[in-house]
């Protein structure tokens, strides 16, 4: 049964085809799902032969407002010549249901009933190689030409990405629904205020910090990279927020490796922009911010059956004093003015 912890209990295969009838996209038939937790994407074969990918959104994550203005972002920067992937336009086909709408302008969210449906075009590519400083440089190009478009206007619907809204939001949700496990909560709650209160201290400490529409989730799955260079796919967590949120969580390996990467990042990023070096230092702050809300929407989603098998080992008193643990790292390198440690991608980003 369809319920809001378990929202997609209803998209069948039959349903999914009947959807995109409904907004004027004719299948074959064939589909693959790809992976997403949080949404419903499928690679969908066309009668007239090519492919495009069908993004089902999760009911309550986001307002139609604020889907409609990622879309419209991802149009401005694909007008700007910067390498997105935009919505295409959706035409509701009331012969086939008459509960069908298409919304904005132009049209590119469908609804029908609890569904609410993007289309865009297929893109191939490949993950880029950022051990090789040329990728790096261009991708740091890439990255500026998109914070030039972000920052000519603002997101009036979207989320601001901010130590209340990314961080104690996320720790006030796991305490008042007493996620955390009673021999770890008291040790994780000291770890991660303190925590929390040292990542504002840096936010505050940067006077006039600019804020501008990023992409908001840009590590290398997000990116696909082609022999013209790399675009960027996924602006579901587009936002407000620092330019360097979008550069960070490309960075992996030892201190050393990531002093190069973000060397040649930034090399690349301000031969077209300007960059505020004062933002490296919330490099560490950012990533505690993302600690805490990755266990936030992990609780989140439990109900959700992909998630207890996708992160069987999550919730446990030993997950918990791990978190403890990471967060206890975050403070020394924020007490300290660290910018980066070693990273390991598959626990937490």
């Amino acid at each position: 049964m369809h319920s809001p912890d378990t929202p997609y209990a209803n998209l069948t295969p039959d349903a999914v085809l009947h959807a995109l009838q409904a907004v004027g996209v004719f299948s074959d038939g064939r589909l693959l799902q790809l992976n997403s937790y949080e949404n419903r994407v499928f690679q969908i074969g066309l009668e007239d032969a090519g492919y495009v990918i069908a993004k089902f959104y999760r009911a309550g994550r986001w307002t139609d407002e604020q889907i409609l203005e990622e879309h419209a972002f991802a149009q401005e920067l694909l007008d700007a010549e910067v390498p997105a992937v935009a919505p295409l336009p959706l035409i509701a086909d009331l012969e086939v249901d008459p509960a069908v709408r298409c919304i904005g302008q132009p049209a590119t969210l469908g609804l029908l009933g609890d569904i609410r449906v993007a289309v865009t075009p297929r893109k191939g590519g490949r993950s880029p190689e950022l051990e090789d400083p040329e990728v790096l440089e261009r991708l740091g190009r890439f990255l500026a030409r998109l914070h030039t478009v972000g920052a000519a206007r603002q997101f009036k619907h979207r989320t601001t990405m901010s130590v209340q809204t990314t961080g104690r939001a996320a720790r006030d949700w796991l305490v008042e629904h007493e996620v955390v496990t009673d021999d770890q909560r008291a040790v994780w709650l000291s770890v991660a205020d303190q925590a929390l209160d040292l990542a504002q201290a840096a936010f505050d400490r940067i006077d006039g910090l600019c804020l501008r529409r990023l992409h908001g989730d840009c590590h290398v799955g997000n990116v696909l990279w082609t022999p013209e260079g790399p675009h960027f796919v996924d602006l579901d967590d587009a936002c407000m927020g620092p330019a360097v949120q979008d550069l960070w969580m490309l960075l992996s390996g030892d201190h050393r490796e990531r002093q190069q990467q973000l060397h040649s990042l930034l090399q690349g990023y301000e031969s077209f922009a300007d960059f505020d070096w004062r933002e490296l230092a919330l490099i560490e702050p950012l990533r505690t911010l993302r600690i805490i809300h990755h266990s936030a929407w992990l609780a989140r989603r439990w109900a959700d059956p992909a998630f207890p098998a996708a992160f069987a080992w999550f919730g446990t008193s030993a997950y918990w004093s791990e978190q403890s643990q990471l967060l206890r790292q975050q403070i020394e390198l924020m007490q300290d003015g660290g910018q980066s440690r070693s990273m390991d991608d598959d626990d937490n980003w």
